[in-house]
């Protein structure tokens, strides 16, 4: 599985893959969001779930099961309309952004512009510093380019490619960027939001559904390890080429505290919504059977809010 031919098709298929459920993804209205025992009944962290960058996931769309479950859970959601800055950020407790893009069109050449300007990336950094509190969510290409300017503002470097692992993916659904995150593969790093506050949240397996791979800044925390057997595959501007890469030492999902504030940033959005993908309706994200995404989901808010330390 390592030959260089190998690896080209299994990067082609998990790009081919991407680029058609991308077209046909739709929230799942089937998908229970309630939480038994919510964790905020008296106080309600403001969470904002960035609405203003031509984003690909948004409370009343495709992150609607997200927003629904933490809303469950205690937490106020609002849609996040304005750009960013010192003013629109001072009130939120959580800000999340998930696969912000440089244009309208994601197939469009200008989608892998910085969704975000100079001034914006300055007063997120900022507003985290003095004690903010960020999810972001950067997916494949042209996401990963969307968003790196925001990211190296945190020490965050993303591949902007696709990324598959042909050892640790989901062997049923037949894509290699299906990688799978357990306990037995070892690709769980240790950290609050793996363990959660008791047993009944300890996270034990995670998949990723087609990402790119993330290198984190000096002490943060790879929580979804990517294994030496990782692959990137990387747009390289000329056409269709894509140049291959190993991923090994990165990761698609890790934590850090960044001056008084805490940060989170995951290389792949659709395990954090619950989704139905392509012609077949294929559940795709937090309600794919026999995982721990929806507590994942849950367990990344305590953490982010400070109810895990």
């Amino acid at each position: 599985m390592n030959s260089p031919r190998l690896r080209c098709s299994a990067a082609a298929w998990v790009i081919a893959f991407a680029i058609t459920a991308f077209a046909q993804q739709i929230a799942d209205p089937d998908f229970d969001t309630k939480v038994a025992k919510p964790a905020y009944t008296k106080k309600h962290p403001k969470v904002v779930l960035d609405e203003a960058h031509h984003n690909f996931h948004t409370a009343s769309g495709r992150y609607k099961p997200f927003a629904d479950l933490i809303t469950s859970d205690g937490y106020q959601v609002t849609p996040g309309t304005k750009k960013f800055s010192k003013e629109t950020l001072k009130d939120i407790d959580v800000l999340v952004i998930s696969n912000a893009l440089g244009a309208p069109v994601m197939g469009s050449p200008e989608a892998s512009n910085s969704a975000f300007t100079e001034d914006e990336c300055d007063a997120v950094r900022d507003w985290v510093r003095a004690g903010g509190r960020l999810l972001l969510i950067a997916d494949h290409s042209p996401m990963g380019a969307a968003n790196e300017k925001l990211g190296l503002r945190f020490g965050v470097g993303m591949s902007k490619g696709y990324t598959g692992d042909p050892s640790n993916y989901e062997v049923e659904s037949d894509n290699q960027g299906f990688i799978k995150y357990n306990r037995d593969n070892k690709l769980l790093g240790d950290h609050p939001i793996t363990r959660g506050r008791n047993d009944g949240e300890k996270i034990s397996r995670i998949i990723a559904f087609t990402g790119q791979s993330l290198k984190g800044p000096e002490g943060s925390v790879a929580f979804m390890k990517l294994a030496d057997t990782a692959i990137d595959s990387i747009p390289t501007g000329q056409g269709n080429e894509r140049r291959q890469a190993s991923a090994a030492g990165r990761a698609q999902g890790i934590a850090f505290r960044f001056g008084k504030g805490r940060v989170v940033v995951l290389g792949e959005a659709a395990m954090m919504s619950a989704q139905l993908a392509g012609p077949q309706k294929m559940k795709f994200g937090m309600n794919h059977a026999g995982i721990d995404n929806r507590q994942l989901a849950l367990n990344i808010m305590h953490w982010l809010s400070g109810l895990l330390k």
